[in-house]
């Protein structure tokens, strides 16, 4: 562990900002948020070089995180990802001139295990070393799957810069799993068939603590999948929902009747099991339950 550090957080009025900024405070560290926002402590937007440059000035920071997205919902179709594809595409980019000129010595990005691809990897684990980040197998998440890869590809790969990127599984959680809980609560949100496909997930506040753990932690160039021990099929885990909550029971519908919205129905019907043996072993992190039913049911007590 590291003295107390100065944390430039992009991304830090969102969901998961808020649970990486609760993390980093506890940690002892200095959160300087940076956002396009009214409370961003730093008002910029990361597609706006010159803008984020001047907004910068006169900052220092140690560690610069990068958890900036665009999605204000879940995504349905998949022009819904294009800003955040085009914020990994080119914000990142821009971010890292910007932790340079902070004098930052390590940057964190947030990436997404769907950077492996949204296909069915059958019973196998996907691990870090076993398996090609960023190939896309259509042109359907071709756009997505590089945007994730170019993002990793710029903090990893910076000479001046210890780069550590956590891959995350899905997130669910407080302030991420209430949107679930209302659509329930009004008979909107059915729970698709998922004939024995699964996917990994994580706590937004187990995420958050990962994300304090590489401020101090990890080998730099290395990524990490940050997931909870037990994956998880995307209808299985909305019943698991309906049960922590006391909402209705959600309808069962099979996939196809999600094609009229691609992305979800992609993500849905894809199947991956993900190995978090590395952050285990290397970053000294481990989700504090071992799977979303246990998660949930805390969650709802709580």
């Amino acid at each position: 562990m590291t003295d107390t550090k100065n944390v430039l957080l992009a991304g830090a009025s969102g969901v998961l900002g808020a649970h990486i900024t609760e993390a980093l405070t506890r940690a002892g560290h200095t959160v300087i948020g940076l956002g396009r926002g009214p409370g961003a402590d730093v008002r910029a937007d990361l597609m706006d070089r010159e803008g984020l440059l001047r907004a910068v000035e006169g900052i220092s920071a140690d560690t610069v995180v990068h958890a900036a997205t665009a999605l204000r919902r879940a995504p349905m179709k998949h022009s819904d990802m294009y800003a955040t594809d085009d914020l990994r595409l080119t914000g990142t980019g821009h971010l890292m001139e910007a932790a340079r000129a902070v004098g930052a010595r390590r940057v964190v990005a947030e990436s997404v295990v769907f950077g492996y691809g949204y296909r069915d990897f059958g019973d196998r684990l996907v691990t870090e070393d076993g398996d090609p980040f960023g190939e896309a197998d259509d042109r359907a998440t071709a756009r997505h799957v590089e945007a994730m890869r170019v993002k990793e590809e710029l903090v990893l790969g910076d000479p001046d810069i210890e780069g550590v990127a956590l891959r995350f599984g899905l997130f669910y959680g407080a302030g991420g799993t209430d949107a679930l809980v209302d659509l329930l609560r009004r008979r909107g949100l059915p729970a698709v068939a998922d004939h024995g496909r699964v996917l990994p997930w994580v706590d937004l506040a187990d995420a958050g603590r990962a994300v304090a753990l590489a401020v101090d932690g990890g080998r730099p160039g290395r990524a990490y999948n940050i997931v909870d021990d037990t994956p998880m099929g995307f209808g299985a885990h909305v019943k698991a929902v309906a049960a922590a909550f006391g909402t209705p029971r959600p309808l069962n519908v099979p996939a196809w009747l999600m094609r009229p919205f691609p992305y979800a129905h992609r993500m849905a019907t894809t199947c991956m099991r993900v190995s978090n043996a590395r952050a285990k072993a290397e970053l000294g992190w481990a989700p504090a339950r071992p799977d979303c039913v246990e998660g949930l049911r805390a969650l709802a007590a709580a």
